[in-house]
């Protein structure tokens, strides 16, 4: 449907004003970009870069960096892209003009103290490498020598899932989105006699979340009402939560979805690691920061209340958001980890979770990636079945969970959905969480994976799944069928 004062939407985005221009299909190739131009790096006859050390040239790939990683292209590296998006600014989330009555002023963006990384959710900037636990971000180089600058030794493990560049969110900002316009379709589908949800639909179906969240301002300062109050008198069960789920920012729906996690009768241990694995250092201390602003307990200690034993070191160890984040890779420190591993676990009496604990939640995510290989060289055996045969209960869980997920998030996050729906009954709090979180970091990679591994499309079983408006905000979040 179309709303008053709004360009028709085509098959593409029109670069919008305002931040997060979106290039016409994608990102045009730009003068002195791939393939080398004039005054880049051209090929001179018989003059070659010499091979560094411990590095033979390979056939077709980069040449060999001298030390000290990338050097700088002539002219400052690569030209701004016209029409990308514009570099973040430290303490932001993602880029954003301080507007009055912007949405900068709302919980969990921009906040003072630092708010959301560029990225999450969304891409990397044009030119820059993705940020080091952006879920499904490539591993540039991971066979490289970081740590201790020694040289890769033995076959050279496939460091993680193969990742397709550029974005792979399903949604996309809406060009010249205006929350003062959107609000007004809003209130227009809630007044009088029933409500109109499709317009709901259509309209938190095609608006990022940067641009959810300014209509509880704007709704409020147009109409003196609280958005969320006047939903909630309208719209009813699954169908409900999704609607009030999508007005949250990232920070907000996970510090939200662990509390609800924490409380009650029983504790939703999965929910706990899905998040606190998958997240990002920055974005973990602002879900820490959120969570102690909206409950007034800091989340350390919810977890510790509401869980024990080396559990609740695990989930406690996570919550720290203090994971190395370096993209290299030290293939003998890998070698020494994965050794530690297997004299902690299948080559000891009784298992060191302690060990298990450490190694897990400290090291980066691509070191694990070369961790997990170079045990299955040693032990013969995938680190998850040695897992599960020597530990038990929720720390076997957690613990095979995190591997899961630093292995091939994307992948992880496709078994998480489909046993959401899987047999008798839906779990629709998971179903609503991963399809909201997910839907500007890596769905099209996660549709992707579910593909693969389910031999049916993501759209495909939520179509079967559920029902009504809620089903058609689902599959707007999906984004498309495969």
């Amino acid at each position: 449907m179309s709303y008053p004062g709004y360009p028709p939407a085509g098959g593409s985005y029109p670069p919008g004003a305002g931040p997060y221009q979106q290039a016409p299909a994608g990102y045009p190739p730009q003068p002195g970009a791939y393939p080398p131009q004039a005054g880049y790096y051209q090929p001179q006859p018989g003059a070659g870069y010499p091979p560094g050390a411990g590095y033979p040239p390979q056939a077709g790939g980069y040449p060999p960096q001298a030390a000290g990683g990338y050097p700088a292209a002539p002219g400052g590296g690569f030209p701004p892209q016209a029409g990308g998006y514009p570099a973040a600014q430290p303490g932001t989330y993602p880029n954003m003009p301080p507007a009055a009555g912007g949405w900068g002023g709302q919980p969990g963006f921009g906040a003072p103290g630092g708010g959301m990384p560029q990225g999450y959710p969304g891409a990397p900037a044009p030119g820059q490498q993705p940020m080091p636990g952006y879920p499904g971000a490539p591993v540039p180089n991971p066979s490289m020598p970081g740590y201790g600058g020694g040289v890769p030794g033995g076959p050279t493990a496939p460091a993680g899932p193969a990742v397709n560049k550029g974005y792979r969110g399903s949604i996309k900002d809406f060009p010249g989105a205006d929350p003062l316009k959107d609000v007004e379709v809003l209130r227009k589908a809630m007044k009088g006699f029933g409500t109109d949800e499709n317009a709901i639909v259509e309209l938190l179906g095609s608006r990022t979340v940067k641009q959810r969240v300014p209509l509880l301002a704007a709704y409020k300062t147009t109409y003196g009402k609280d958005l969320v109050k006047d939903l909630k008198s309208e719209v009813t069960g699954n169908f409900e939560d999704l609607v009030l789920n999508m007005l949250k920012s990232p920070a907000q729906l996970d510090a939200y979805e662990l509390k609800q996690a924490i409380a009650g009768a029983g504790t939703d241990e999965s929910c706990l690691i899905e998040i606190l694995s998958s997240r990002s250092n920055a974005e973990i201390k602002e879900i820490t920061r959120v969570y102690k602003a909206d409950h007034g307990k800091s989340l350390e200690d919810a977890i510790s209340s509401d869980t024990s034993g080396h559990f609740r070191r695990l989930l406690v160890s996570l919550s720290q958001g203090s994971r190395d984040e370096r993209e290299t890779v030290d293939i003998s420190l890998a070698k020494q980890d994965a050794q530690k591993l297997h004299a902690a676990g299948e080559n000891k009496v009784g298992t060191d979770e302690s060990q298990f604990n450490a190694i897990l939640c400290a090291r980066s995510k691509p070191h694990l990636r070369q961790v997990f290989h170079e045990y299955q060289q040693m032990s013969g055996r995938e680190i998850e079945k040695s897992i599960g045969r020597e530990m038990s209960g929720s720390v076997e869980d957690g613990m095979v969970a995190v591997v899961k997920c630093i292995k091939n998030t994307p992948a992880y996050f496709a078994e998480r959905l489909h046993k959401a729906m899987q047999g008798a009954g839906t779990k629709d709090r998971t179903l609503i969480r991963i399809m909201v979180s997910r839907a500007e970091v890596d769905m099209l990679d996660i549709r992707q994976e579910y593909l693969r591994q389910f031999g049916k499309s993501l759209y495909t079983h939520i179509s079967g799944d559920t029902s009504g408006d809620y089903k058609k905000l689902l599959l707007k979040l999906c984004g498309g069928s495969d």
